[in-house]
């Protein structure tokens, strides 16, 4: 780790940050306050969310254009040279955090060019399952996942992989740079605030939800990729033996339409319960309102919100996937699936089972605290060191 000392000039190059909430959002911003709070001075170079560029504090907004058409909150710079841009190469980063693949990836290979800094690359997203949103046919967007990503990485002295998922995946691709595995952090202290009884209870009954009732939940964007509709529909299976039950669908996305739709069919609309969007400071109280948290995605490649429920003390349901590996322990904190069967013998067993429960609850807990966005900051920090 860098001697307390030692203190660097880090600059972090994101496409999204001001235009969306997910996982890499999440990821920079805990990033950035931890390098932070250890004394570095880190600055970030984003995308705006309009046509204007400006500096606020040690953010760096680019002005953009929307490329909603392509690919949900993303937007496109104009231009890739500004006055901005020099001025963080006049302020001489000592080392470039790239965390998307293409437009902020310019800016970081512009400024390394003229300032030395190299270049340390997260890889946050598997592009092979979004790939259909950009080209109708999926294998020849593989192939082009697959020439894009080596010849992007290139220019990167480390790689950091979220999980060994990733570094497979990675090393799938023909990438040849040395990759580091560290799992991204979270701040487990947003996650250590319990609501009382009463309040949860007043949560749970303006949304409909009786005192009585077992919740199912599910976090996040509602992408085609995250599968929602296979749990809409284990969800029904499942209410033909349970139908003390509802499920809580937690974010907004471009698959909403069609999920409520699929819920009418089926003939559930009054037991699954969409909310939207919530505010980044409001999550940990959604998680506290469910009693086993529930994902069938398979294009995670670390799912932090499976560590934010852990953190929540909520058992977990998810759809079997290498990007589980340290999160979900088969049996103690919750049960992975792989058929329709499997999925409601698992649901049966924990909303049938209070002291099960409990005990996978105790677990997920312990669990996630090994995800601490601190254990993160000093992982990074060893990378920092090594490429410089």
């Amino acid at each position: 780790m860098l001697s307390q000392t030692e203190k660097r000039k880090i600059l972090i190059t994101t496409d999204l940050y001001a235009t969306s909430t997910n996982g890499v959002v999440t990821s920079v911003q805990n990033l950035f306050d931890v390098l932070t709070e250890k004394g570095h001075d880190v600055r970030i170079l984003t995308m705006s969310a309009d046509f204007h560029s400006h500096r606020d504090g040690p953010v760096y907004y680019i002005r953009s254009l929307p490329l909603g058409a392509v690919y949900p909150d993303v937007r496109m710079p104009l231009p890739f040279r500004h006055r901005l841009v020099q001025e963080i190469i006049d302020w001489k980063p000592d080392v470039i955090h790239s965390q998307c693949e293409f437009f902020s990836f310019q800016f970081a290979s512009h400024i390394s060019r003229i300032t030395g800094a190299p270049i340390v690359h997260t890889y946050h997203t598997l592009y092979e399952q979004y790939v259909t949103y950009l080209v109708p046919s999926k294998r020849l967007g593989k192939t082009l996942v697959r020439v894009l990503t080596r010849e992007r990485l290139k220019k990167v002295k480390m790689v950091v992989a979220p999980t060994v998922k990733v570094e497979n995946a990675l090393h799938g691709y023909g990438v040849h740079n040395p990759i580091s595995v560290v799992p991204s952090g979270i701040s487990l202290q947003q996650h250590h605030h319990r609501m009382s009884p009463e309040e949860r209870q007043r949560r749970r009954r303006a949304l409909g939800i009786g005192d009585d009732q077992q919740v199912l939940l599910n976090l996040g964007r509602l992408g085609t990729e995250k599968n929602l509709g296979e749990l809409i529909e284990l969800f029904a299976q499942a209410l033909e033996t349970n139908e003390n039950m509802v499920f809580l669908i937690v974010g907004d996305g471009p698959a909403r339409k069609a999920l409520e739709q699929q819920a009418r069919l089926l003939g559930i609309s009054r037991k699954v319960i969409f909310t939207g969007m919530v505010e980044p400071q409001e999550v940990q109280n959604f998680y506290q309102l469910a009693d086993v948290f529930a994902s069938a995605s398979t294009s995670e490649t670390q799912g932090l919100t499976y560590i934010e429920a852990a953190a929540n003390g909520l058992p977990l349901l998810c759809r079997q996937d290498d990007c589980l590996e340290d999160v979900l322990k088969e049996g103690e904190n919750g049960y992975e699936y792989n058929s329709a069967q499997e999925f409601l013998d698992a649901i049966d067993t924990l909303m049938e089972n209070p002291e099960k429960r409990q005990a996978a609850s105790r677990r997920s807990q312990e669990i996630a605290e090994h995800f601490d966005k601190e254990v993160f900051g000093e992982a990074i920090e060893q990378i920092y060191e090594s490429v410089l």
